[in-house]
């Protein structure tokens, strides 16, 4: 069939998103439209016009060529969300960069917007798969690596890894006050009060072991920077350790109240990043290594 080319040009009533023009244009459903675009058939000027949200004003022309008989397919987007970014991915697995924003899996409140729905949704996006497995979670507040199964052999995998405390998980964070020795260990055992916050005990007989270890990396006037790892990994665990230390991590007030509070931090999100995981591959069995850099908000603090 022979190319049509349609002209119009833009009325004062007409002004605004091109897309709109070309719609009266072609009498084609939005989801048609979006094909032109990505083809090269839409020109404002004379100009390409790639983008549908372009504004025309008043006394522009726009130009549409097209085979009215020819499908215009959308051509696929590169991923882009909000709460995450892709660090590693192959076909079993996926690791992320989580944003301290949104929640890792939904809660009683029925969050709808959560990390594993955005995942679940990019994975259909990219591979067509249906499903992903969260192996562990991070706190809503605390950004950093997440890993995924894309199967359910995979996350099982994983999940047994992590339930074991098999991995090795590293975490970057920034707290109150100048911690003392320069590396150390906290030991103790946390239980739940009926709020559901975390408290640490040195009892036994009432809450789970959590074992926390850490080092200095950067030293402040009254700041702390510290690298921790989990031995084990408790709900709230680095969190509670911490403050029960006297040095809550800044925009924590859950549990450091007042102490969380500085005049350098300003972000409504905990200064706790987690910067690195050691797995074994789920299908291989191989080591894998997996890093993230830390926040623009938290590195200004290690490299001061």
């Amino acid at each position: 069939m022979a190319v049509e080319t349609r002209t119009v040009r833009v009325s004062p009533t007409q002004a605004g998103r091109v897309d709109r023009v070309v719609q009266s244009l072609t009498d084609l459903s939005r989801r048609k439209l979006r094909g032109l675009f990505d083809h090269g058939c839409v020109r404002v000027n004379g100009d390409p016009c790639p983008e549908t949200a372009t504004r025309v004003q008043a006394g522009d022309e726009v130009m549409v060529s097209y085979d009215p008989h020819q499908g215009y397919p959308e051509k696929k987007r590169p991923w882009s969300d909000r709460t995450f970014s892709v660090v590693f991915e192959d076909q079993h697995l996926l690791a992320v960069n989580k944003a301290a924003s949104v929640l890792t899996v939904a809660t009683d409140s029925g969050d709808p917007t959560t990390l594993a729905a955005r995942v679940a949704k990019y994975v259909r996006h990219s591979s067509g798969r249906r499903e992903v497995f969260a192996a562990h979670r991070l706190d809503r507040g605390v950004s950093g690596l997440l890993v995924f199964g894309k199967s359910p052999e995979a996350g099982r995998s994983l999940q047994a890894q992590f339930h074991a405390n098999l991995p090795d998980r590293r975490f970057i964070g920034v707290v109150r006050g100048q911690v003392r020795s320069e590396r150390g260990t906290f030991r103790s055992y946390l239980d739940t009060g009926k709020n559901l916050e975390v408290f640490a005990t040195h009892s036994k007989k009432q809450g789970q072991l959590a074992v926390s270890h850490y080092e200095v990396r950067n030293r402040l006037a009254d700041l702390t920077v510290v690298e921790a790892q989990l031995e084990t990994a408790r709900r709230h665990q680095l969190r509670v350790q911490f403050a029960d230390a006297g040095h809550p991590f800044l925009g924590d007030p859950r549990y450091g109240g007042r102490a969380s509070r500085h005049e350098t931090w300003n972000k409504k999100r905990i200064a706790l990043h987690a910067s690195a995981v050691t797995i074994e591959h789920p299908i291989t069995g191989r080591a894998l290594r997996l890093e993230c850099p830390l926040p623009k908000a938290m590195l200004r603090y290690v490299v001061s």
